[in-house]
């Protein structure tokens, strides 16, 4: 089985992306969206964001999909490391491809301000983190392919993102 980890920032499309890939990809595949996979309270001290639990849940979705038949996983969350993004590789299976998404600062404001428009405290929150994200991801030098999302609809940065994976498998 081979994983795609659709990396970036808040408000950058990977859910999105991660759900027209699924429906582009004609092989046994599953998803997993790392917000899901990490949503437990209250986040043990020195990791916020749950990353050991990620790390961890990935590695049993992925078994549990790779025996039922899957030969690809999606990924869609933060990586913010390259320590990281090889455990992720290693939870994962080992076979991994990692995209990063990345869009207009503009564009990805937009949509969070579409997203969360009954919600000023989570739009505030989002908008700060967005940036705070994109320089960490800038800084991490983490290895792999950059697809832009700013000027497509999903289902064609989808197409994008497959053509990557496709290229990462013969390699």
């Amino acid at each position: 089985m081979h994983a795609v980890f659709l990396n970036g920032t808040v408000g950058v499309g990977k859910t999105s992306v991660a759900d027209a890939i699924s429906e582009l990809e004609a092989r046994p595949h599953a998803v997993i969206d790392l917000d899901e996979v990490r949503r437990f309270r209250p986040a043990p001290d020195g990791d916020p964001f749950n990353l050991e639990l990620q790390l961890a849940n990935v590695a049993a979705l992925s078994a549990n999909f790779a025996a039922a038949g899957a030969e690809l996983v999606v990924v869609a969350g933060v990586i913010e490391s390259r320590a990281d993004a090889e455990r992720f590789r290693r939870a994962a299976g080992g076979s991994a491809t990692v995209v990063r998404l990345v869009a207009d600062a503009a564009v990805i404001e937009r949509r969070l301000r579409g997203r969360h428009r009954d919600d000023p405290d989570g739009l505030a929150w989002h908008l700060a983190r967005s940036a705070e994200l994109t320089a960490i991801l800038d800084a991490a030098g983490i290895e792999g392919e950059v697809v832009d999302t700013s000027a497509d609809d999903a289902a064609a940065v989808a197409d994008r993102v497959l053509r990557v994976v496709a290229a990462g498998e013969r390699a």
